[in-house]
């Protein structure tokens, strides 16, 4: 009986502890898929790597009876092996195991325990059993996984190993997503800054039309904020409009033509919301779906309006020159075949006078086509000076003089050069022309005549001369642009004198070749003053 009831004992003591050991088998497995679930719940809510990390390393201590642990990460700069996440392990004490961090994984067994008592030894913590493992993602090494336990003899086991190998697998799945996370976060960010900077307007539509990105060159360029256009239909925002005033954008916008392009271009004119007419210029990249439906457009907007400016005066001046040109010539080739006439019996006076003609216009499209030549050797750089001491008030005298034959009694000169102004070193004839081309301005615009003057002033080592007229001025937004080619300033002379828009572009290329400036002063109706300095002469070493 007693033989019976120990066996009874012995083998229901085994099945109590068999039951108790399968139930506690049972609730920790539970628990663990809990706490996987719970980590794949918080893996696909959030992409924040360290609340990840937190999250696992807790999980993963707790299920295993740990003391402690850490998840340590390769830093993506360097490689070297950081802690990124702990459990039961205060920030401050980190540095303790950086030597066990410099331990590979295969020589954990051999060294780290020695390791592991220093360690101990330093931080006060009662650490004995250690277990780690890595942290793969396609056989890409991302970290190391640790769980330390103080008790002496409970070593880590294979379900222990296994269980951590659980943990290790959600935490590479979250250094991975949270990687690629961030690496798209600063490709965003990068093309952000981008389009930020860019010189040029840009500005992103969705498939509807609407605004959903406007950088800071497009709300200087068209006067819209950022916080007002984003959201609106571009039509409404840029508005292009065309020579006849319709609006491209609406009735014929380039993303929805066909056949469709691969880059559409659209040129016109828009009114910014401050008032400014400018001339742009758009390319569209669209993005299309396989049905070729819009999904989305980078619209790459250009201020053109001084390249159109441009463009408009060049027609203009091949106009204009072809007309300046065409005039001398007729005209000599008219008096020439009037001469040869054989029917034609003219006196000695009439043929001098022809022949007078003949000179002038000859005299006329030589100036011309040196203005050209000019020009051409400005854009190249190759405008060459040939320096030497010019008197200003005998080079004005001889301009003058010649002036003064040709508009007789309707205006009056006066020099106003100082006797003993010092002489300027210059190329006389460089600075003849200067003198020509502002005076032969001051003529032209001064209809009712009046009084021309031309002086000059030593101050420093640079003379200060100026041409001042009694004509019809020039308005104060066109001040800047006289100086630049082919233009000519807008007004009811414009057609009624000859001119191809170069006489003040050379002058001013002349003046800037000796080291001087040019500026105008002027108020319509009260006439204008053209000012430039040149540098004064001064002794010279032999040889300089």
């Amino acid at each position: 009986m007693g033989i019976g009831v120990k066996g009874y004992t012995e083998e229901k003591g085994t099945s109590v502890s068999f039951y108790g050991t399968m139930a506690t088998m049972t609730d920790l497995r539970l628990r663990q898929r809990e706490y996987l679930l719970q980590i794949s719940r918080a893996l696909t809510a959030q992409l924040d790597l360290g609340s990840v990390l937190n999250l696992v390393i807790t999980y993963a201590v707790e299920l295993l009876a740990g003391t402690l642990g850490f998840i340590a990460l390769f830093d993506e700069d360097d490689g070297v092996l950081r802690i990124r996440a702990s459990a039961q392990l205060p920030r401050e004490s980190w540095p303790a195991f950086t030597p066990l961090l410099r331990i590979p994984i295969s020589d954990l067994s051999r060294y780290g325990p020695q390791v592991l008592r220093e360690i101990s030894l330093d931080t006060g913590i009662p650490l004995r059993q250690m277990i780690a493992l890595p942290l793969t993602v396609r056989e890409t090494p991302l970290g190391v996984i640790y769980v330390f336990r103080a008790a002496l003899n409970v070593a880590f086991s294979a379900d222990d190993r296994q269980m951590l190998q659980d943990f290790a697998d959600q935490a590479a799945i979250a250094v991975g997503n949270a990687r690629l996370f961030q690496s798209v976060l600063r490709e965003k960010q990068h093309l952000n800054a981008l389009i930020e900077q860019s010189a040029d307007g840009v500005m992103i539509i969705d498939g509807r039309w609407r605004i959903t990105t406007f950088n800071h060159t497009m709300e200087q360029l068209t006067g819209w904020s950022r916080e007002e256009a984003i959201g609106r239909p571009c039509a409404e925002v840029l508005g292009i409009r065309d020579a006849q005033g319709v609006n491209i954008c609406l009735n014929d916008c380039p993303l929805q033509r066909h056949p469709e392009l691969a880059n559409p271009v659209v040129e016109g004119r828009i009114t910014t919301r401050d008032g400014r007419e400018l001339f742009i210029q758009n390319r569209y990249a669209p993005q299309r779906n396989a049905l070729g439906t819009l999904l989305s457009a980078i619209a790459n907007v250009r201020d053109i309006t001084a390249q159109k400016a441009e463009e408009e005066r060049q027609n203009t001046f091949i106009s204009v020159i072809s007309h300046e040109l065409r005039t001398p010539v007729s005209i000599i080739k008219g008096f020439a075949e009037t001469m040869l006439r054989p029917d034609g019996q003219f006196t000695v006076e009439q043929y001098r006078e022809a022949l007078q003609v003949i000179g002038e216009e000859a005299d006329r499209l030589a100036r011309q086509i040196q203005d050209l030549l000019d020009v051409s050797r400005i854009a190249a750089g190759g405008l060459r000076l040939e320096y030497s001491d010019v008197s200003l008030q005998l080079l004005v005298k001889e301009v003058v003089r010649r002036f003064a034959a040709q508009v007789g009694d309707r205006i009056e000169f006066e020099i106003r050069v100082p006797d003993d102004m010092p002489p300027v070193y210059a190329d006389y004839e460089r600075l003849r022309q200067v003198f020509t081309n502002l005076i032969e301005n001051a003529v032209k615009y001064s209809p009712n005549g009046g009084t021309i003057r031309i002086g000059a002033r030593a101050e420093g080592e640079m003379a200060i001369v100026y041409v001042a007229d009694q004509g019809i001025g020039i308005p104060p937004e066109e001040q800047d642009l006289i100086f630049e080619r082919f233009y000519r300033v807008d007004n009811r002379l414009r057609r009624d004198r000859p001119g191809s828009g170069l006489g003040l572009y050379i002058t001013r290329a002349i003046v800037e070749a000796h080291g001087g400036r040019i500026w105008v002063e002027s108020q319509v109706g009260r006439g204008s003053r053209f000012l430039f300095t040149l540098p004064l002469s001064r002794r010279r070493l032999p040889g300089e």
